[in-house]
């Protein structure tokens, strides 16, 4: 139901737009984008509620903007300025409720299968 696209390599500086088509009613649910590095848990970096609130980890705080196309039924996540450190496979979920840390993945019950970003320096 949920499916990413956009993952990619770029260098430390560069941007990516991830995007996530999903076949669920995405007005009326919360979103969120995970990533999960080589060897470290899955860890949320940015959520929206059903208002349209969104919430990031302070690790991406003005770096990353997720945002949604209700009439589409998509989720996006722009990233700029990436780093090294933040490589990693990342997913779309849907359902939960927005932390202010940007979501837990125990708040999520659908998942996409990821799409792979790799930043290098």
């Amino acid at each position: 139901q949920l499916v990413e696209s956009g993952g990619g390599s770029v260098q430390a500086g560069g941007s990516l737009r991830l995007s996530c088509a999903t076949s669920i009613y995405i007005e009326s649910t919360y979103l969120a984008w995970f990533r999960e590095a080589a060897g470290k848990e899955r860890e949320g970096v940015a959520c929206i509620s059903r208002e349209g609130i969104e919430s990031y980890a302070e690790s991406v705080k003005g770096r990353f903007t997720i945002s949604k196309r209700v009439i589409e039924d998509t989720l996006f996540l722009e990233m700029h300025s990436l780093k090294v450190e933040d490589s990693g496979m990342y997913y779309c979920a849907a359902g939960g409720r927005c932390s202010a840390a940007g979501g837990l993945v125990s708040d999520f019950g659908v998942w996409g299968r990821g799409t792979q970003v790799t930043v290098s320096s």
